[in-house]
This record gives structure tokens, sequence and C-alpha cells, in this order.
């Protein structure tokens, strides 16, 4: 009897302290504008910080968490809670209890003692392949109880606002034992194909030179799945050079949508031109000499693959899946005397007309950057590049307005040091397929940036009958650094860009910031960007999301 009292006096002993409220605990909610992506075992979807005011010893027990907000819940396939101590960042190194199947409310039990004056939990699901990517998922911690009792929750009220989009992995680091995948492109093909480009960087992030391949992946479904990677361009051991020593980057596609041909460009760097421009004789597998095209003199005057990096173009007949041995087209567009003659990565365009138009960059005879077009009226079998829109610039992407002339929006260097109001990317656009250039009213000042490529996209479309276009753009969205990854959006062929049809995907550091924005179809917009959670992330869009209908 004795023996029976005591265990009774120990469960109301327990169930008298978990129904106290600790006082010594704070527990506060918070979440972020991420993107959540299939392909990923975890995601960060909430962060739960947990602040410890005195030195007492005290664990977490019991963690209630709400999927509530969540679209769908058919879309998720599991749900975890991971610890990190006092790392502000997500980990799933450290889990604080068994993952769970999706339910509206969830109860997470464990026994982790806080190690530190403030520790960090994280809610992460993970999504099913077949997730939709239309879809959005939330989460809420409803409770929180203690070695001392059930902790007072309090959200961030600025997170109210906040459902994370989902999207896919489709290329992450060391994935395929690649180091790292960079510089996005995407387009659509005739057939609607989803193609997707990027550096195969395998074995450092650093750019050219290096081991570096042009990678292609196929989607056939919008974007929802996407097939085993393509190697379109790759130099090999060209010349009795290592693979080190012949790589290629920056790619940009081209879908021709009356024939069905489709194009990727890239630079190729064959050895290394040194700081005072001169071409290294004897590179071996064990060299370690480095420098790329625009550095110092890493790219010089001349036409020789010895001379100068080049400019490559192969081609696609099979709606992305072989690619032609590819075609240099150095000389067709790069003056003799200029440093450098480069695509731009990210998208072409085919006019109106049929013509087939490149973004491209260079450095001209004084090593001065600037950025102009590289086009076709033959198909792509010769091609020709324009005069500069403007100098000290780099990155640009081309798009048609609706009066037939040419927009070039571009990377400004500008911008590395001017944080005032005339940051801005330089617009520039011409009816003379840049024979001529006109600065456009946008320039510097309405879409700003921390200088970083960015996208630009004619998005054409339906309505009541009557056919319409707007124009997309995505960056960082900041003068200062590489976050806030946006969409917007321009009714009126880039004049403005109201705010109101701004919209945040990925508000974290980024990888990279790069991205590159097609139409998946007349209703739907497709981009691919260097995430903060991938090296390259796909999201898919609803056009009545950017433009408010």
């Amino acid at each position: 009897m004795k023996k029976i009292n005591f265990y009774c006096l120990i469960c109301l002993v327990i169930v008298f302290s978990c129904s106290q409220e600790a006082q010594n605990i704070i527990v506060r909610t918070s979440q972020k504008q991420l993107p959540v992506l299939t392909g990923k075992d975890a995601n960060e979807v909430l962060k739960i910080t947990v602040i410890r005011k005195d030195n007492l010893p005290v664990s977490i027990k019991k963690l209630n968490v709400s999927t509530l907000g969540t679209t769908n819940l058919e879309d998720l396939e599991s749900v975890s809670v991971y610890y990190t101590a006092s790392n502000k960042q997500f980990s799933p190194e450290t889990a604080f209890a068994n993952p769970m199947p999706p339910a509206e409310e969830l109860t997470f039990e464990g026994e982790q003692m806080l190690e530190d004056d403030t520790s960090y939990f994280w809610v992460s699901y993970k999504l099913k392949n077949e997730a939709n990517l239309f879809n959005s998922v939330d989460a809420t911690c409803s409770a929180a109880i203690t070695s001392s009792g059930s902790a007072t929750v309090e959200s961030d009220s600025s997170a109210t606002a906040i459902t994370q989009q989902l999207g896919v992995t489709v290329r992450q680091h060391e994935q395929d034992n690649v180091h790292t995948y960079r510089i996005p492109g995407l387009t659509t093909t005739k057939k609607g194909t989803l193609l997707a480009s990027y550096d195969v960087r395998r074995d450092l992030r650093r750019d050219l030179q290096g081991d570096i391949d042009i990678g292609i992946s196929r989607s056939v479904d919008g974007g929802q799945t996407w097939e085993p990677m393509l190697i379109a361009l790759d130099m090999g051991t060209w010349g009795d050079l290592p693979e080190k020593f012949n790589g290629v980057s920056d790619a940009c596609l081209l879908a021709d949508v009356n024939t069905g041909d489709v194009y990727v460009a890239g630079l190729w760097m064959y050895g290394v031109i040194n700081s005072e421009g001169k071409w290294l004789e004897g590179l071996t597998e064990d060299s370690t000499a480095w420098n790329h095209q625009w550095r110092t003199k890493g790219s010089q005057p001349g036409f020789g693959v010895k001379q100068t990096s080049q400019f490559l173009i192969s081609k696609s007949e099979d709606d992305g899946i072989t690619w032609r041995q590819p075609k240099n087209i150095t000389r067709m567009g790069k003056q003799e005397e200029w440093w450098l003659y480069a695509p731009g990565p990210g998208h072409g365009i085919v006019m109106e007309d049929g013509t087939l138009v490149f973004p491209t960059q260079g450095r001209d005879e004084h090593g001065e950057t600037f950025s102009n077009i590289t086009y076709s009226r033959d198909e792509g079998k010769t091609w020709k590049s324009s005069s500069a829109a403007y100098t000290n610039t780099t990155e640009s992407m081309v798009a048609q307005l609706d009066d037939g002339s040419l927009m070039l929006n571009m990377r400004d260097n500008r911008n590395r040091k001017n944080k005032s109001e005339t940051n801005g990317r330089a617009i520039a656009v011409t009816n003379d397929m840049g024979e001529t250039w006109t600065e456009h009213p946008s320039s510097h000042g309405v879409l700003i940036e921390p200088t970083c490529m960015a996208s630009l996209h004619r998005h054409e479309y339906n309505e009541g009958g009557e056919k319409k276009s707007i124009l997309l753009f995505s960056n960082p969205n900041s003068k200062n650094r590489r976050h806030r990854m946006t969409i917007k959006v321009s009714f009126d062929n880039g004049e403005t860009w109201p705010e109101g049809n701004w919209l945040l995907l990925d508000e974290d550091k980024l990888r990279g910031g790069y991205s590159c924005i097609t139409s998946v179809d007349e209703q739907t917009i497709g981009i691919l960007y260097e995430s903060s959670q991938a090296d390259m992330t796909f999201q898919r869009i609803p056009l009545s999301r950017l433009i408010g209908n």
C-alpha cells in the first residue's frame, strides 16, 4: 500500500510540475520566406528559440507542432524537429525526436538538456517528389513542455504573413560528385520542354579557370521532375592539357520556337594567361596556376586559344537530348583588339522576325568591360555582335518590347560602391540591332542591385481574348548583399515596376544569387536560381500570383 501511494505521489508531482508555467524559460517562434524543396531530406520551416533566464539545469521534453496553413498535407512525407544548441543556422544533424507522418497536430517528445542560455529547435518538412509546386506549407509551435513546466510560446508577428512556397532541388552541392553547380540558365523549347543549364564545377566553387563543364537538365512535366544531368559543353583534355585547364563556363540557352532547335553558348578557356598577359607553357595536372577572363590580363587581344577566351555555341536538334560539337564563333563576333568576348549567362531570345539574339559581354581594347548583343539572321549559321550598349557593365539579358525594339538590362559595376538613390541596373534600348543604343528612363535607380547577374523575360498571354505581354525581372532585391531573391513585374515595357506586384521567393543569403526566368506556359512562370537552400532551385509560379488576377 505504501509502495502504491509512493508511486501516486510521484505521478502527482510530475503532473503538477508539468502543469506549472516555466518562469525561467522564454520560447519564441519565427519564420523566413524560403523555398521548401523536393529532393531534400530536411527543409527549414519554423525556428523555435528557447531562452533560459537562469543557470538552473532544464530540458525540453515536448513540443506541440501544428501544420495548419499547409495547402495539402499529402505533399508532405514526414515532419521532424532538430536541435542546434546555440547555432542560429538550421542543421539536421541532431534530431530532437523521431520523424512523424504529417498531421494537423503533432506532439514531439524527447529529452534535450539546454546547453546554452539561448538554444534553437527547428521544425522541418520532407516533401514527396510529387508535391504540388503551386502549393505552400506552414507551421506553428503551440506548446513547449520543459522539465520545469510549460513555457509560454511567443510568435513573431511578422511571420504571420509568411507561407513558404514549394520548389525543386534541381542540383545541390556535391551531387554526382560535383563540388558546386553555378550560373543558371532556363528556357522552354518548342515542344514545351524545360531546359536548365549550369556550370558543373567539379573540383572547386571558384570561376574559370578550372575543371568546369556546361550541364543540362530536362523536364518534360513543367518542372515537377528533372531527368539525369547531361553534359552539353566539355572540352576534355583538348590540346593535351588537363581538364582543369580546359574549363567552359557562363552558359546561355536559346530555344528557337520556330525550328525547334536549341542553342547553348559558353566561354572556353585554354590554359592560363597570367596577369601580364602571357600564356603559360608546360602546365600539368600538378600545376597550381590560376587566372580568369575578368581578372588582370586573363584574356587578351587576338583570336587564338593562347591569346583570348573562346566563344562556343553548341546546337541540339532533338529537344536538348544530344548536342553537336561546338562551333567557335570568336572570329565572327570578337573585334581583334578586344580583350574578351563572351556570352551573358541566362537565356537568349527569338525576335518576331526569327532573328536569334544572345546577350553578350566583353572587355574592350583598354580592358574596360561592356555589354552588348550577338545575333543571327540565318538560323545560327553566322553570328554578328553589336556595339556596346554601356560600359563598365557585364552580365545582361535581352527582351523584345511591344514596339519591336530590344531592351538590354545590365549588371553595372558602379553599383559595387554606389548605394545611393542612383543604384540600379543599367538599361538601354536599340531599334537597329545594337548599332546605336539609347539609355532607358528606368536606367540607374529603378531596379536596385548588389551588383549581380539578373534575369529579364517577356511573357505573353491571353486575357479575355486579348493578347497581352508583361516584362518579368528577378534578382537579389538589395543594394548591399545577395539576399531577398524577388520577381518583379512591369506592365508598361519596363517603365515602372509596381511594388504591389513584387514576389519575394527567398529572403536568406543566396548561394550566388543568379537567376533565370522562363514561361512554362501562358499561365505559369518558371524560375531557376541559386537559392539559400540549393545550388539550383526551380520554382513554378501561377501568373495570377504575379499580376494580381
